[in-house]
């Protein structure tokens, strides 16, 4: 992230197309430029009265590196979506270009972002008296600080009268979080997540490890390391975690809850033990085994919830359709054909609408207007039931939501949750049969008892040993699909679900507004005037015809 010392400046560098060879788009959240003067004039206001050395940062600029793939997108579209999820997030305002490099190997974005937001009202101290400023801007208390000997204000100082504005605010104070180590690693994780959500291909996903995630960070194996066995031991111990975490996001427990267990049982229990015990990586794995029995605890406490709900919600269903049956008096039977017919595609013919009424032979006694009209309306009416939309009207008409990208991968991703529900209900019911297991052998007392014993701790090895490889199957599932963890694959699918429900929600909204059960009054009148004009020109031809022949018969 780099600090901008000329915000102005470099915003006319940006937004210039000559002194970019490469330069794709630009967009800016707040396109007034009087807001960046306004920005920089501040942020120079409040470091003099600061008083530090160094130079004023006006702004700061983040370089988002985006897939080669990502060229196909509309060049618009993209940089909007990359700035506008940011300010969604961050709340403030943003000034972003699109281009590649000078050899054009890589696709990537340019954006500034302010560090302060503009206040709705500003804020603004009027002076109680004259005050006193000298040459470095200091306030003074009296008039006599900024004369000279000859009782003239010094060259540089000045007065505020009486009433007069001192202090002007039109923006808050810079947020703190942008300065903070964190914030850039946040905002890695935040892009590398909407960059994989609009990857064309899964090979282009990326990967990036979150230190305040839920999960555990593996150690790499080096050649020749000594101490490769206690390493490899201790990732297997911190993949067991990871593995725990991903069935309980699976089953319905929230992040949050993960986390804090986390930062409670394993990030604080490992900063007692090394105050009390020094380094000793040995007692990490103990820690870690125990954080995950209380894991597995809340996982068991979570599905059983939910299995509960379900047999509560079959219940509510069978009394409902019981008393339905009660009240009608008859039983109900299940057929063997279905209840429902397939719906028949209609066929529309293709009709010219702009085809002349058949003109009768005999004109001697011309119909009379109003029920002409009457006519044509029923006729327009009748083939707007049948008839597609003009072209004319086609033009008008705004184009159908597009389905985004994200939004068409919402089927495949529901189909991998399904499986991963399923692996998950039956881990949870060879956990069950294991629970079972135990109980009889902790009940299993006595002398001749000895070979039930060793049968029950067999069987219960065996469903262990079934159930570690049902959890790395577990784990292994998304990684099918290129993703790093369930956490991952789950942002993406309440992301595309979101997606999908707003392309559809907006789909409903242009079939209410231009469907083709809506009936277009403007077509209407626009065909009914046609043919009053119509009627018109045939009757003002009928009427000339008539006074050519009274002519000639004269």
């Amino acid at each position: 992230m780099a600090k901008l010392h000329n915000l102005s400046g470099r915003i006319t560098y940006i937004s210039s197309h000559a002194k970019q060879e490469h330069l794709y788009e630009v967009y800016a959240t707040e396109p007034d430029r009087a807001f960046w003067r306004e920005l920089a004039k501040c942020n120079q206001e409040e470091f003099e009265k600061s008083g530090t050395n160094g130079k004023c940062i006006e702004a700061r600029e983040l370089m988002i590196a985006l897939p080669e793939s990502f060229i196909n997108y509309d060049h618009d579209y993209l940089l909007k979506r990359m700035v506008d999820e940011f300010k969604e997030k961050y709340g403030v305002e943003c000034f972003a270009a699109l281009h590649h490099n000078k050899r054009k190997t890589n696709l990537h974005i340019h954006m500034i972002f302010a560090e302060r937001k503009r206040l709705e009202q500003p804020t603004e101290k009027v002076a109680t008296r004259n005050m006193f400023y000298d040459e470095q801007g200091k306030h003074v208390r009296t008039k006599k600080e900024i004369l000279d000997d000859d009782g003239n204000i010094r060259k540089g100082c000045k007065i505020i009268k009486k009433g007069e504005v001192y202090e002007r605010k039109i923006f808050t104070t810079k947020d703190g979080r942008f300065k903070q180590e964190s914030f850039l690693d946040e905002a890695k994780v935040f892009y590398t997540d909407l960059i994989n959500q609009m990857v064309l291909d899964d090979k282009d996903r990326l990967s990036i490890f979150d230190k305040n995630g839920p999960y555990l960070a593996t150690k790499k194996v080096g050649k020749n390391n000594p101490k490769a066995e206690e390493i490899k031991a201790d990732n297997e111990i911190r993949m067991e975690w990871n593995r725990a975490v991903d069935r309980a996001i699976v089953s319905g427990v929230s992040e949050t809850e993960v986390v804090e267990l986390k930062k409670t049982e394993i990030t604080d229990r490992v900063k007692e033990s090394v105050e009390q015990n020094g380094q000793k990586p040995e007692l990490f794995g103990e820690i870690v085994r125990v954080a995950i029995l209380l894991l597995e605890l809340l996982i068991a406490k979570t599905m059983q919830k939910v299995l509960d709900i379900a047999e509560k919600v079959t219940d509510i269903d069978v009394s409902v359709v019981k008393e339905k049956s009660k009240e009608t008096g008859s039983p109900i039977h299940v057929r063997d054909n279905p209840s429902f017919q397939p719906e028949r595609k209609k066929i529309t013919f293709p009709m010219n609408l702009h085809r002349e009424p058949d003109r009768k032979k005999n004109t001697e006694h011309p119909t009379d207007d109003s029920t002409e009209k009457e006519s044509i309306i029923k006729r327009i009416k009748a083939e707007k039931k049948s008839v597609p939309v003009e072209k004319e009207q086609m033009a008008e008409r705004p184009p159908k939501p597009k389905l985004s990208v994200l939004a068409g991968k919402y089927p495949r991703l529901k189909e991998i949750e399904g499986r991963l529900k399923d692996q998950n209900m039956a881990i949870f019911a060879w956990e069950k049969k294991r629970d079972i297991l135990k109980k009889e052998l902790s009940e299993c007392t006595g002398i001749f008892k000895g070979g039930r014993r060793k049968e029950l701790q067999q069987e219960i090895d065996g469903l262990d040993f079934q159930i570690s490889n049902m959890k790395k199957r577990l784990s292994s599932i998304v990684k099918e699909y290129n993703f790093d963890s369930v956490q991952a694959f789950n942002k993406e699918l309440n992301a595309a679900k979101r997606e999908k429900h707003d392309y559809e929600a907006a789909c409903a909204e242009y079939e209410k507004a231009y469907g083709e059960k809506v009936v277009d009054t403007r077509s209407v009148r626009n065909r009914l005037r046609q043919k009053e004009r119509d009627i018109k020109i045939r009757e003002a031809s009928r009427a000339h015809q008539a006074r050519q022949k009274d002519k000639g018969a004269r």
